[in-house]
């Protein structure tokens, strides 16, 4: 079987729940993404071994990230825990 690696940054996502504008929601739901880890999830949903290379920040969000990764059976091995920051997207869906 092929072996995948996906490198780039993985992100933080905050969405307001349902069709909800954030400033109408007074919570938001944090999840992680963006294209790479995406698509590494999309592969290893399929089957496939997947490893992914990026750095994430040696603190508790990095710790989330490592264990969401992980829970898609994704290779973590290959991550590099430095810095302290991790990107952040907002995420409103549409009317």
């Amino acid at each position: 079987m092929k072996r995948y690696v996906t490198f780039g940054e993985i992100m933080l996502s905050l969405r307001a729940p349902a069709h909800e504008r954030f400033f109408q929601s007074p919570w938001l739901s944090a999840t992680f993404g963006g294209a790479e880890a995406n698509v590494a999830v999309g592969l290893a949903r399929f089957g496939f071994d997947v490893s992914y290379v990026t750095a994430i920040p040696e603190n508790p969000i990095g710790d989330a990230c490592i264990g969401e990764l992980k829970k898609h059976n994704i290779d973590t091995s290959l991550i590099v825990r430095q810095g302290d920051r991790l990107g952040i997207y907002f995420y409103e869906k549409g009317a």
